[in-house]
């Protein structure tokens, strides 16, 4: 079964960061955030501790999934790993000494048009002096190149990591892992969490409010998409299990919920007590998936008309209706699924059209 997360079986993307290096393909996409109607940081299991918002002083302890990091004082030599970090730290001014390349959804930089951007305000666009060094994560975490950099800190907020992963990275620098589920963590809460162990608390918070705004304000041009009811999927057409469902624990329906819309009561009944990013859903349970509006990837046009025409995945009441959104833009892809303060302005004025064109639809 394959994932718009990436191109590869869709429970890789647990194991992407096996220290072991045995992940399945490149990695594509991963959370969704911010709330047009209801605006602020999400809540979550994260605990820093330090001085009050303002200034951060040193030392500071951040709790994670794998108990406490201190860092000792403000890092100079920052290190990321998985997605969404580095575009935190660049809004926050912090160039990176070593980032992942965007293997997927990137361009021939193995970057994005919103991190190519940043970097270039900051005069460390890839190709010049102070480009931060890019290392492969395909094969999982690159222990080697990232030891090479001698980091102050690695960043991994927004990750997958394993505990073998972490206290393998532990022996580099100190690590910020990410705080409860596994690629779970919010924007507002990565980059609140980033923000504290760069030292730089009250530019996070600030970048919050301010990217929080941009979208309500991009999202409030769309007044149709509010209370529509969704489902965020992937589909494969012609197959038995062509479908799986993410969960509430996932940043892209986390992302629709907070722009005002309602996951369906499908999702949320079975996945009740999940942990899980997703639930397996098989196609010929397709017409039970009842929401006004499907959201998907697909990796083509003709994708999208053999979903439609697909004699099972067809008769999902969305799609039936003609409220299917299904982008083949891998780039627009990632900048939704791995969402940022960077990513998110780049990506709604694409994504937002699209939703609203489906909620005109339902009847």
């Amino acid at each position: 079964m394959t994932s718009p997360l990436f191109p590869g079986p869709i429970s890789s993307r647990r194991t992407l960061f096996s220290s072991a290096g045995k992940a399945a393909a490149v990695l594509a996409a991963a959370a969704m955030t911010l709330s047009a109607c209801s605006t602020g940081p999400a809540s979550s299991s994260a605990a820093v501790t330090g001085a009050a918002s303002g200034s951060t002083q040193f030392p500071v302890t951040i709790e994670h999934v794998f108990g406490k990091t201190t860092i000792e004082k403000q890092p100079t030599r920052v290190a990321t790993v998985s997605w969404v970090n580095d575009d935190v730290a660049i809004a926050l001014g912090v160039v990176p000494v070593g980032v992942p390349k965007n293997a997927w959804g990137g361009n021939d930089k193995g970057s994005t048009p919103w991190k190519d951007a940043a970097l270039e305000k900051l005069g460390a666009g890839f190709g010049s002096a102070k480009a931060p060094v890019q290392y492969s994560e395909t094969d999982g975490i690159n222990f080697t190149e990232i030891a090479k950099l001698n980091p102050d800190v690695i960043l991994a907020a927004y990750s997958g990591l394993t505990e073998e992963d972490y206290k393998k990275l532990s022996e580099i620098a100190p690590v910020v892992a990410h705080p409860e589920v596994a690629y779970g963590t919010s924007w507002q809460d990565s980059t609140t969490i980033i923000g504290k162990a760069l030292g730089k608390e009250a530019e996070a918070a600030k970048l919050v409010s301010d990217t929080e705004a941009t979208i309500k304000d991009k999202v409030g041009r769309f007044p149709q998409i509010e209370g529509k009811s969704f489902i965020y999927g992937n589909l494969e057409p012609a197959k038995g299990d062509g479908v799986n469902v993410y969960t509430a624990n996932d940043n892209r329906p986390r992302f629709l919920s907070e722009i005002g819309m309602t996951l369906a009561p499908v999702v949320t009944d079975n996945s009740k007590g999940s942990k899980e990013f997703y639930i397996p859903w098989s196609a010929e349970k397709a017409n039970e998936l009842q929401s006004d509006i499907f959201v998907t990837w697909v990796p083509d046009a003709s994708t999208t008309e053999a979903i439609k025409a697909d004699p099972l995945l067809g008769q999902i009441p969305a799609i039936k209706n003609g409220a299917l959104v299904a982008d083949s833009d891998n780039t627009l892809t990632l900048s939704i699924s791995a969402s940022s303060p960077l990513s998110l302005p780049w990506s709604l004025d694409t994504f937002l059209p699209q939703l609203a064109s489906a909620a005109d639809a339902v009847k």
